[in-house]
This record gives C-alpha cells, structure tokens and sequence, in this order.
C-alpha cells in the first residue's frame, strides 16, 4: 500500500526524497521504495523518519482498518 502521507509530509516540509535519506541515513530509493508502498521499513526507520519529519508512528505508518 502507497504511503502518501508520507510523501505528504516530507512534501509539506520541502523535503526532496534524497533530502530525508540523508537525514535518516537511507538511500532516496529506501524512501521511494516506502513511498510506494514496496519497502517495508524497521521500526528503527521509522522512528527516525517520524523524528525528521516532527510526526509519530500513527500519523504516518499505521493503517487504518477502513483503508
């Protein structure tokens, strides 16, 4: 499943997707891949990524029963 809000966030900061790897330690394809819905990243990325981004885990990583 796509992360858009993912994409959504890192956007609403004007973060290019190599910008947020490297400030998480990641490839821009680590990032795209997320985005996409084709990575499955550790709780450790995610972490790191919701830190950046100034977001929790639920805002951008849980799936809601309905979607």
């Amino acid at each position: 499943m796509k992360n858009l809000r993912l994409k959504a966030a890192r956007a609403a900061m004007d973060l290019s997707q190599q910008a947020l790897a490297d400030r998480v330690g990641v490839s821009r394809q680590t990032i795209n891949g997320i985005e996409k819905g084709d990575y499955n990243p550790s709780i450790k990325l995610c972490i790191s990524i919701c830190k950046v981004l100034g977001k929790t885990l639920d805002e951008l990583f849980w799936e809601d029963e309905e979607n």
